[in-house]
């Protein structure tokens, strides 16, 4: 199995890094793991642009949506 090494680390970032494997009740080193397993896990595809539009549950009506006719104004320049 590898080894990742990260250096030159902020002092903060690894004291927040120790409260939160703390937190999860895991080592420093299996809190790494998880963190960089949650970041690069594949998630699924989101679908084709259809499908998602599809998706969208029907609210309100129609006219819920109309545009307005924007009939300006008079501008002093």
């Amino acid at each position: 199995m590898a080894q990742l090494i990260v250096r030159n680390l902020d002092d903060e970032l690894v004291r927040r890094l120790k409260l939160r494997a703390v937190h999860h009740g895991r080592s420093m080193e299996a809190e790494h793991r998880e963190i960089l397993l949650q970041a690069l896990q594949e998630t699924e595809p989101a679908g084709t642009l259809k499908e998602l539009l599809l998706a969208i549950p029907a609210v309100g009506e129609d006219q819920d949506f109309e545009r307005v006719v924007d009939q300006g104004r008079e501008v002093e320049i």
